[in-house]
């Protein structure tokens, strides 16, 4: 399943992506503007956007926040597949995806999580 990243807010834009880079999406339920926000997080660079959740930024084929808020845990991972000028379009990693980035050393993963062996998708859920 895909998300559309947008919503940046830091004076880099889109600058920090760059394709198959990991994001972390964490839930935001204090967030004063939308319940069932989802921020998105990368390393060095901290929270660079959300995923959308308004049929007005929603990339047509991409799944909302609202729609993905239940099928993962208070935090996750995506990989960046496109950019464009002001969105980005991110594959939430699968189980088996997921799995594969944890026997990774080198994915950003292990640096922007704690526990990421305790995080995961509902096995139930594949992407």
């Amino acid at each position: 399943m895909y998300i559309t990243i947008t919503a940046f807010n830091n004076m880099h834009g889109t600058k920090p992506l760059k394709l198959d880079a990991v994001v972390k999406l964490k839930k935001d339920p204090e967030n004063k503007y939308d319940t069932e926000a989802i921020a998105c997080e990368m390393r060095h660079f901290g929270k660079i956007g959300y995923v959308a959740n308004s049929t007005q930024t929603v990339v047509k084929g991409s799944m909302s926040a609202g729609r993905l808020y239940d099928k993962i845990g208070d935090e996750y991972f995506a990989k960046i597949k496109f950019i464009t000028s002001n969105t980005a379009i991110a594959k939430v990693l699968s189980f088996d995806e997921y799995k594969m980035e944890l026997e990774n050393p080198d994915s950003d993963v292990h640096y922007l999580c704690e526990n990421p062996e305790e995080l995961g998708l509902k096995e139930e859920y594949e992407c």
